[in-house]
């Protein structure tokens, strides 16, 4: 572990922060188009009942030109935060960090720190290491105790009709069209994704969760 840490080569990692529910394109202005900027987050049950899948997006609205450059800054760490006792503060982690082009993930584990400052948990027992799919290519995917991981660029899921949507705000609309028109269509982001078992996480009941990113 001490070798891991030397890769990393970081301590405390302070808040570039961000609370999301669904969909956040372009809405945050301090990250706006920078590489802690979150479009989305996506919590569910695997294609295996007895797992979780977690998913954040990142760096929104990249063109397939711009994505075959896009790259993960290794100064942020994506947080995948879960609350197990319904209080709203962070009981377990997982964290996912690039270095030289693989992503680095750690949890879950209780953290040593909450809000909005971390560490990086370098002690999780269970830890994965996956290469960073290149654009274009076949995903990558790595498992290690009973996880999988992926990070790379992905074609952006989310669907939304922008116009129609303004249209409705100026009321010039009172509905969207069916099916309306993906504003997102042709733009891609980059996506890290960890299945894990509900075992790990609890097994049963109810959990809150939440992405965060956090700058160095």
């Amino acid at each position: 572990m001490k070798n891991l840490k030397k890769v990393l080569g970081i301590g405390i990692v302070a808040a570039a922060t961000f609370f999301i529910v669904a969909a956040d394109h372009i809405d945050a202005p301090a990250v706006q188009g920078g590489s802690s900027d979150i479009t989305d987050f996506y919590a569910f049950q695997g294609a295996n009942a007895s797992n979780l899948v977690f998913a954040a997006n990142i760096q929104g609205l990249l063109s397939p030109a711009n994505t075959s450059t896009a790259t993960f800054d290794e100064n942020v760490l994506v947080e995948f935060n879960i609350d197990t006792n319904g209080d709203y503060v962070e009981d377990l982690v997982i964290q996912a960090i690039p270095r030289d082009g693989k992503m680095y993930f750690f949890g879950p584990v209780a953290p040593s720190q909450t809000g909005t400052s971390s560490n990086v948990e370098t002690s999780a027992t269970a830890t994965g290491v996956v290469d960073i799919t290149a654009y274009d290519s076949s995903a990558n995917i790595a498992t290690n105790s009973g996880m999988s991981f992926f990070a790379g660029p992905r074609d952006d899921p989310f669907f939304f009709d922008f116009a129609q949507y303004s249209e409705i705000i100026a009321g010039n609309a009172s509905s969207f069209n069916m099916p309306g028109s993906d504003t997102f269509a042709g733009s891609n982001v980059m996506s890290i994704v960890v299945e894990v078992p509900k075992a790990m996480i609890g097994g049963s009941g109810n959990i809150n969760t939440w992405v965060v990113t956090k700058r160095k």
